[in-house]
């Protein structure tokens, strides 16, 4: 974890630093797999809000090569939020929905109770593929109800000082989402224009972090680039930022997720019983999960259990 002064002149009550979570390579799909960069959970700090997981991919020169082929896997407890920069990906999950996904827009999973769902680069693609995926946690009152989907193609998307905002989630910069949140929280991407420099708006009752998808943008006195996830803490109503060359910013924040979780595989639970019952669901093809139609290839299987229970935790470590 690298420290970084803050500016005390920006927000009324701003942190005294700012951490920077370096991210970890990981193969989606097995040792051959997919390769992403996790930056959530960390090592330092397991959430951001809700957010409660975060890769990055790419960009990934896919041409002449299948590209994602994520085979069908389940999930409980969580929303499922897809963003590209680059390229396509192609969703089928077991309510039946087929959806192809390309930059600008949001596909939103909601998991609930639970679903299953694939995630593969389409036959016909372009030949980058950049984009992330993240975890929402869905709170208790939430958490069981019925799996549900929605494809967001027409995003407010606003553009003053050089900068472009496109909200995926949540309020921000005035505008709102139609995506359903279940908690307090926003998820947007900045695209910064050369030499642009501004200052975000923020709610100190919210905690954020900022994730840089392409160029070098500064944060306060930090240059990001892409890897890490530089996180802000709360208590600040304003960051700057500015860039010399153009640049792109994914920021997440929200109220902070005072429930503990036990996250494993692709779950989201509060104990290890619930872990273990889910798994065997799975395992056991239960209709908990339904089918996921028209993928070529047999479902993820489960790995195994720990040997020591899982124990809820809070949102840092």
């Amino acid at each position: 974890m690298s420290s970084f002064e803050a500016d005390p002149e920006v927000g009324l009550s701003a942190p005294a630093t700012l951490e920077l979570l370096e991210g970890a390579p990981v193969a989606l799909g097995g040792p051959r797999g997919f390769a992403v960069t996790r930056t959530l959970p960390n090592r330092q700090r397991r959430m951001v809000g809700a957010w409660c997981f975060l890769d990055a991919y790419g960009p990934h020169d896919i041409a002449g090569s299948g590209g994602m082929r994520v085979a069908p896997h389940p999930h409980t407890g969580l929303q499922t939020v897809t963003w590209l920069v680059a390229g396509e990906v192609l969703h089928r999950d077991s309510l039946g929905n087929v959806r192809e996904i390309r930059p600008g827009q949001l596909n939103l999973m909601t998991a609930g109770r639970g679903i299953s769902h694939a995630e593969v680069t389409p036959e016909s693609h372009t030949p980058t593929l950049h984009g992330v995926q993240l975890w929402v946690a869905l709170p208790h009152q939430a958490r069981d109800m019925a799996p549900a989907f929605a494809h967001h193609d027409d995003l407010p998307v606003v553009s003053e000082n050089g900068l472009t905002t496109t909200v995926l989630m949540g309020t921000f910069a005035g505008v709102t989402s139609p995506a359903i949140c279940h908690t307090p929280l926003v998820g947007a991407e900045i695209v910064l224009a050369p030499s642009a420099e501004s200052t975000l708006t923020l709610r100190p009752d919210f905690e954020y972090a900022l994730l840089a998808l392409d160029g070098a943008p500064t944060v306060e006195d930090a240059t990001l680039k892409p890897g890490p996830l530089l996180y802000l803490g709360s208590g600040r109503d304003a960051v700057r930022v500015a860039t010399g060359s153009a640049s792109r910013l994914l920021l997440l924040g929200g109220e902070p997720f005072e429930e503990r979780l036990v996250m494993w595989w692709n779950f989201v639970a509060r104990d290890h019983d619930e872990i273990v019952q889910m798994r065997a669901d799975w395992s056991d093809h239960t209709p908990r999960f339904g089918e996921v139609h028209g993928y070529d290839g047999d479902p993820l299987p489960a790995p195994a259990m720990p040997i020591s229970r899982l124990v809820p935790r809070g949102r840092t470590r």
